[in-house]
């Protein structure tokens, strides 16, 4: 008896598809991945530096007295600062829940269609496209 062949980790991007497609939706979202966290790791390393500059003198204060109210109010009088921070942390936490998703339960159908089309433009455009190089080669 013939035994049902098992899905591979990259099926749901080869749906009777030819591979090189298969393989270039795969390099895109890829390149989507780590250019979301380059993003973050650029958010965090030129906004957050100048928020914890901007809260230098309430760092010292929590130092030496850290209370929660402290913090509290140190934050709240410090709203340029709070927003950059909360901004730094808010797209960190967005793209982990993101890709933690897409690990545990796969990208949604909405999704796969999306990278299909663009992977699509991209190869109709050819290498005029930003994205060929990375994509496509």
């Amino acid at each position: 008896m013939d035994e049902p062949e098992q899905p591979s980790l990259n099926s749901w991007y080869t749906d009777g598809c030819d591979p090189s497609f298969a393989k270039q939706v795969q390099k895109l979202h890829q390149l989507q991945v780590y250019s979301r966290w380059l993003f973050v790791s650029f958010l965090w390393l030129t906004i957050a530096p100048v928020c914890v500059w901007d809260l230098r003198s309430e760092i010292a204060l929590w130092r030496q007295y850290f209370t929660w109210v402290a913090v509290r109010y140190g934050l709240y009088y410090h709203t340029l600062a709070t927003l950059g921070l909360s901004f730094c942390l808010g797209t960190t936490l967005a793209v982990l829940v993101w890709q933690s998703r897409n690990i545990l339960f796969g990208l949604p159908q909405q999704e796969k269609q999306r990278l299909e089309q663009q992977v699509g433009r991209i190869r109709q455009q050819g290498p005029s496209h930003p994205l060929w190089r990375w994509v496509c080669s």
